[in-house]
Parts: structure tokens; C-alpha cells; sequence
């Protein structure tokens, strides 16, 4: 003889138990931000000089700065433009972000591709930003074109500086042209 139970939870929650609405403070769209910082000290405001840093683009910015753990989310996507000091362009693209304003931590997610001012290209699914230490990182499948030396590399978990100088890639593959005055 065998003998099946089913069980349904049909008690509804309510007061502490009850799942939180959580609502930002505030909505922007069709953002479009721009970090500047002044080469010489303010002394008016007609005499202001600065300089273009990055530009951030997004057709919606959602501002959670009011909860515990503060942050903003951009759950359209979003387009930043860096700015070196020789005034060059990179830009990164993602489907979606979040900027944590605690930690300085920016997480990408979906197609994200960076391409930078030399021709680099970057593109994976998932990158973090690490805002303090100017350092990008992820444990994900990447795919790095690199001009200089001709070559195309993929992997699984890769960290570099912001400018893709320094790169530490791991479990790699690829694809480098060897000219014949190399061998």
C-alpha cells in the first residue's frame, strides 16, 4: 500500500514575514553623465578649467542610494566613454549594471565589450570594476583581440588594469601571427 502526500503552503504572508517592496529614490532617463575634473583651482565660476573624464550614457539610471546597502542600477544598459590623459577614447558597453556606492565595486553583465583607444577589444559576459584600485577582473569566458601583436586570445577568468596593459588571463587559447622575420 503506498500512501502520497501533497503539501501547498497557502498561508499568506504578512508583516515581518511579508516580502519588502523595494523601490528607488529616484529615476533618470535617458541619462547622459559627464565626470569632469578641474586642472587648476576654482577661483569663479567663469574661470572654470576642467577636463572630460568619462561620459556615461543610459536610457535608465534607478538610484538606490536610500537603502542599507546604497547602489545604482542601470537595467537597460549603459555606454561609458573614457578619457585618458591624451584625451583618447575607450569605451565599455554593457546590457545591464550595477554600481555599488559602498564598496566602489561596478558589476556589467550581458555582452559586455570593451574597446579601447589602441584597437583592444574585450568581450565577455560578466566584468567587475573594481573603482579604487582602477582594476577590472572576472572568473568568466572572455574573448581578448589584441592589434599590437596580432593575436586573439580566449579564456575562463581574466583580471587586467582599466587600460588592458597589465593582463593576467587564465585558462587560455588562441591565435598569434608570427611573421617570418620572427623565427
Amino acid at each position: 500500500m503506498a500512501m502520497l502526500f501533497s503539501c501547498n503552503d497557502n498561508y499568506e504572508r504578512v508583516g515581518v514575514e511579508a516580502k519588502k517592496a523595494v523601490y528607488p529614490q529616484g529615476v533618470a532617463n535617458n541619462l547622459v553623465f559627464t565626470y569632469t575634473e578641474t586642472t587648476d583651482p576654482v577661483k569663479n565660476e567663469k574661470e572654470v578649467t576642467s577636463k572630460v573624464l568619462a561620459v556615461l550614457t543610459a536610457p535608465v539610471r534607478e538610484d538606490f542610494n536610500n537603502l542599507s546597502f546604497p547602489r545604482e542600477v542601470f537595467p537597460k544598459g549603459l555606454e561609458v566613454e573614457f578619457f585618458d590623459d591624451k584625451n583618447q577614447k575607450s569605451t565599455i558597453t554593457a546590457d545591464y549594471g550595477i554600481s555599488y556606492s559602498t564598496t566602489k565595486l561596478i558589476s556589467l553583465q550581458g555582452n559586455v565589450v570593451i574597446n579601447t583607444h589602441d584597437g583592444k577589444q574585450f568581450k565577455t559576459p560578466q566584468l567587475y570594476y573594481d573603482q579604487t584600485n582602477k582594476w577590472i577582473f572576472t572568473q568568466e569566458k572572455f574573448e581578448f583581440i589584441n592589434p599590437e601583436d596580432e593575436s586573439v586570445m580566449y579564456g575562463q577568468g581574466f583580471d587586467s588594469d582599466k587600460d588592458l596593459k597589465q593582463v593576467n588571463a587564465h585558462k587560455t587559447t588562441g591565435l598569434k601571427t608570427i611573421k617570418d622575420e620572427e623565427i
